[in-house]
C-alpha cells in the first residue's frame, strides 16, 4: 500500500488556522470548510454526519448556527460568501467534532487532513494561552504603574508644600513705641 504524499494533499488547501472561527465562545470550523479540507462536497459531508449523528453529541462536538450567526459569519468571512443564499444553516464543529468527522468519512485525505486540523486547533490554543499570559503581565505592569503614579503624586504634593513659603510676621527695625489706647 502506498501512502499519499502529504505535501501534494495540502498543496491546494488554504491555511487551516484561517478557517477556525470563534462562535458562542468556542473555536469551531464550519461544515463547508471541513468538507473542502477533507475533499468531499458539503452535501456528502453533512450526509455522513447525519448518518452518524450519535457520534456528534450536541454542543460538545457540533452545533447548528442560528440565522443571525450565519449572517454574521457570511458578512465577516469572505470565503463563506457562497453560504449567503443557502437555505441550510451551517454546522459548526469543535476540534473533537472535526476529528470525529474525519473518522466518519474514513477517506485517506480526511484522515490526513484531520492531523492538520488538530495541529491548527492546538496552535490557536497555544496562541490564546500566550495572549492570556501577556494580558496578565500587562495588568500587573498597569497595577504597578498606578501604584507609582500614586507615589509620584504624593511626592509632588510634598515638594509643593515645601516650596510654598511660610508666612512670617514682618518685624520692624528700630525703636517701637507701645501704644496705650
Amino acid at each position: 500500500m502506498t501512502r499519499a504524499n502529504p505535501k501534494s494533499a495540502i498543496a491546494d488547501v488554504p491555511p487551516v488556522e484561517s478557517r477556525i472561527l470563534t462562535i458562542r465562545g468556542r473555536r469551531v470550523i464550519l461544515d463547508a470548510d471541513l468538507a473542502a479540507l477533507y475533499g468531499v462536497s458539503t452535501k456528502a459531508f453533512n450526509q455522513a454526519v447525519k448518518r452518524n449523528a450519535d457520534r456528534f453529541p450536541p454542543d460538545d462536538f457540533m452545533f447548528v448556527l442560528t440565522k443571525t450567526e450565519k449572517r454574521e459569519v457570511v458578512t465577516n468571512c469572505d470565503h463563506l460568501a457562497r453560504l449567503k443564499f443557502s437555505p441550510a444553516l451551517p454546522r459548526a464543529f469543535t476540534e473533537h467534532g472535526a476529528i470525529m468527522a474525519a473518522s466518519v468519512l474514513n477517506s485517506p485525505r480526511a484522515v490526513e487532513m484531520s492531523v492538520y486540523v488538530v495541529r491548527a486547533f492546538v496552535k490557536m490554543r497555544e496562541a490564546l494561552a500566550a495572549t492570556a499570559e501577556l494580558s496578565r503581565r500587562l495588568d500587573a505592569v498597569e497595577h504597578r504603574i498606578d501604584q507609582h503614579d500614586d507615589s509620584i503624586r504624593a511626592l509632588v504634593a510634598v515638594v509643593r508644600q515645601l516650596m510654598t513659603p511660610v508666612p512670617t510676621a514682618k518685624r520692624r527695625f528700630g525703636f517701637q513705641k507701645e501704644y496705650d489706647g
